[in-house]
């Protein structure tokens, strides 16, 4: 590839079309990876059905997911359910059915790899960019063309790279960290474009740490995030998959968009306030916000780490009474794990109600609607009004941290406040 300073955009691009590529060409490339769940498959299955081809592309290379509706509250739902489980056997594709969880943690622990083009049928693909793919959202009838041929077609992006300086001390997280670097960027300020988190910050953090930023990265209107294969990267992947992978990297010439540097000691514990993500404030800017439910879990935080924290915040207190404490793990082995860790006897004994492996309340569906003017704060990624199935309610996003403290108190409250020291 010359000495041409390539982002890691450019460089997985490169390799999927066998030149150097570089920000701004199109691009078509052959798909690694696709995956479709039961909010967007029904449409992607319709549009496939009209193209008029007998087969998918190459069926080892599919997933369809129950996760967002699951277990089905209706017999509406139950047949587009069914619908999904007959496309799927016909055509010998990867499904995962009711209980498995999230689709993009799904992928995570079975499926994503460094130098993969993954594209799915969901906004939040962007989370495997983690994991050194370029992986990001399409809409239905991409998928289902993608489905047909094996192949999609691509803008190259520019990069924005966010250098983390320092380390976040405990309990504040990637999540805090993420919200603030959104309310600099607004909901618009990296539309189209690739982001990279690179620096100390990104490299002392746990990968599943990383999978948050990188999941959050279309809140800021970008088509990718990323962050670099590294030792944890590896280590990490060599334990999901069995595999062994090489390390990657942007170059260090790499010409960006734009460079933003974030000091890791000047974050603090961040809060999306309704109705839109980049609307951020300290919790110690909110004021008394008082709380109906909390929801800890989602593509965003309900991974074991996630819900680790907010069992370590909860450390044996309840939670308020008036306050619902709903908690859903990304994934039944996030779930089987937090069994075994204690953590869900731990949840349970505070008064938390433990949803099935899903998605549950973050799309509004079913398990933990709001009413009329009730508050949550949710550890999801998206804060618009009827998000959770209600337009007259609203929705403040957080990190775990902030969410188990909380559900304590019964209104927005920061760890600290609890005597917990970052």
């Amino acid at each position: 590839m010359g000495n041409i300073g390539l982002t890691m955009a450019e460089k997985v691009l490169s390799k999927k079309v066998g030149r150097t590529v570089t920000a701004g060409e199109i691009v078509v490339a052959d798909i690694d990876f696709l995956m479709a769940h039961d909010g967007t498959a029904p449409l992607a299955i319709e549009e496939f059905s009209e193209l008029g081809v007998s087969k998918v592309f190459n069926p080892s290379k599919i997933l369809f997911v129950i996760d967002h509706t699951g277990p089905s509250p209706s017999d509406r739902v139950s047949n587009i359910h069914k619908m999904m489980r007959e496309f799927a056997r016909k055509h010998s594709c990867n499904f995962r059915d009711v209980g498995y969880g999230v689709c993009h943690q799904i992928l995570i622990e079975e499926f994503a790899e460094p130098e993969m083009l993954i594209i799915g049928a969901d906004s939040h693909t962007c989370t495997h960019g983690a994991l050194g793919a370029f992986a990001t959202g399409m809409g239905s009838t991409e998928i289902a063309v993608g489905m047909a041929c094996g192949q999609t077609w691509l803008k190259v992006p520019e990069s924005i790279k966010v250098d983390v300086q320092g380390k976040l001390r405990w309990p504040l997280t990637s999540k805090d960290l993420t919200l603030y670097l959104i309310g600099e960027l607004g909901a618009d300020g990296a539309d189209y474009m690739a982001i990279e988190f690179v620096g100390e910050g990104v490299r002392e953090m746990s990968v599943e740490s990383r999978f948050t930023m990188t999941n959050m990265a279309i809140e800021a209107g970008a088509k990718v995030g990323f962050c670099p294969v590294d030792e944890k990267t590896l280590q990490f992947l060599l334990e999901e998959r069995g595999k062994s992978f090489r390390e990657l990297g942007p170059d260090k010439n790499a010409c960006y968009a734009d460079e933003i540097t974030i000091k890791a000691g000047e974050v603090d514990f961040m809060v999306s306030v309704p109705h839109s993500v980049d609307n951020v404030k300290s919790v110690a800017e909110l004021g008394d916000v008082e709380v109906d439910q909390v929801f800890i879990g989602t593509c965003t935080n309900g991974r074991f780490e996630d819900l680790q924290t907010a069992a370590r915040i909860l450390g044996g207190r309840k939670v308020k009474e008036g306050v619902r404490l709903l908690v859903q793990p990304a994934s039944r082995k996030v779930y089987l794990r937090a069994l075994k860790a204690g953590i869900i006897e731990s949840l349970l004994a505070a008064g938390a109600v433990i949803n099935p492996p899903g998605c549950g309340p973050c799309v509004g569906r079913h398990l933990g609607l709001l009413g009329d003017d009730e508050v949550c704060l949710s550890t999801q990624n998206r804060n618009f009004k009827g998000r959770m199935g209600n337009p007259k309610g609203e929705i403040y996003l957080a990190s775990p941290a902030v969410a188990a403290a909380s559900a304590i108190t019964g209104k927005i409250t920061s760890p600290e406040a609890l005597g917990v020291k970052a």
